[in-house]
């Protein structure tokens, strides 16, 4: 019993220092980036990359906790953070809100994530089949940001083809998740099923939804802070991460926007469950699967806080106080437990004065 109250009490105070430190460290990264996007590039990739800082900020302070991780430089931690973030956030604007659905066009774009990911080797030609090419600089900018702070790492080396595994995942689905209606479903599958055999107890769906997060690409970056890290941990991580840490985390992504995809007809995982008491059962699956790989990890206190604050998150957006959506996030928060009830607490109240 006092173990667990003296994980909680320092998970708490990882927590509070996350938002009091690294917070505004966050929003100093963004201020550099919104400034270079500003007065950089043509108006039609200028508005997206604005765009994408603006509306998915979120998604650069929840990946920033991993600055935190035991042995990391916070403030070059966090510029990884945001430049790679920045890249997915941007990336996925420009294949979602500019009108266009050209598989090749958006391959091309996504070889910025596996570049910002390798040590080396030239930069790509991303605009090359894209109707805007003149960002001036922004997503070079960017991938070459990713590099400087991977190569300070010292243990990257053992880590990098983890890394280049997960960001290659994650280019897939956003290549085939922005094409047209009529295709992109059969697309989908026909990807799914080249690699679905080797994860036998979650669904085509959920393997989707788990390519979709960017959280196993920063733990491993965090870990790569350890010189003495060794070649089977970025092994045991990437597999605590893919498919659980990562699904859990893209599935309550889509969860809270259920009902929004729903008027809106977008492509959301969470629509493919046989109903609602299906959701719920796979939702606290995926839950309790992730909550049990973080006692394989290295630091196993880190990834519990993690995954805890996945749930607390996610679950006090105000999108899961609809009815419907209410009884599911009660499940859930009783499957995370005390500690995840704590920090749900202390979310709403972040949320209720705008910090998150």
């Amino acid at each position: 019993m006092f173990s667990s109250l003296k994980h909680s009490v320092n998970s708490l105070g990882l927590i509070i220092n996350f938002v009091r430190k690294v917070f505004p460290i966050v929003n100093n990264e963004l201020d550099y980036w919104h400034g270079f996007a500003s007065s950089n590039g043509c108006p039609e990739l200028s508005e997206q990359a604005l765009a994408s800082i603006r509306d998915k900020k979120f998604h650069c302070q929840g990946g920033s906790i991993y600055s935190l991780y035991q042995g990391v430089s916070t403030p070059d931690f966090v510029r990884l953070v945001v430049a790679l973030q920045t890249i997915s956030d941007y990336l996925d604007n420009l294949c979602d809100r500019a009108g266009i659905a050209d598989e090749q066009s958006f391959r091309q774009l996504h070889l910025a994530m596996t570049d910002a990911l390798s040590l080396d080797g030239p930069l790509n030609d991303y605009y090359r089949f894209y109707p805007f090419k003149d960002d001036g600089g922004y997503l070079a900018q960017l991938v070459a940001a990713c590099r400087q702070e991977t190569a300070k790492l010292p243990s990257y080396h053992l880590v990098e083809n983890e890394a280049l595994k997960l960001a290659a995942l994650y280019s897939d689905l956003q290549t085939y998740k922005h094409l047209e209606l009529s295709v992109r479903e059969i697309k989908m599958r026909e990807w799914i099923d080249q690699h679905i055999k080797v994860y036998p107890d979650i669904g085509e769906w959920e393997f989707a939804a788990a390519t979709g997060s960017t959280l196993g690409m920063f733990m491993l970056c965090a870990a790569a802070s350890d010189p003495s890290l060794e070649k089977d941990d970025a092994r045991v991580l990437s597999e605590a991460y893919f498919p659980w840490i990562s699904g859990l985390h893209i599935l309550l992504d889509y969860f809270i926007d259920a009902a929004e995809d729903r008027e809106n007809g977008d492509l959301n995982f969470v629509a493919y469950y046989n109903n609602e008491q299906h959701m719920n059962e796979r939702l606290n699956f995926f839950a309790k699967q992730a909550l049990q790989q973080t006692k394989a990890i290295p630091n196993q206190a880190f990834g519990k806080t993690v995954v805890h604050g996945l749930l607390a998150m996610y679950l006090s957006d105000p999108k899961a106080d609809k009815p419907t959506e209410r009884a599911i996030r009660n499940t859930l928060l009783n499957t995370g437990g005390a500690y995840t009830n704590i920090i749900y607490g202390l979310c709403r109240m972040l949320r209720s004065k705008g910090l998150l």
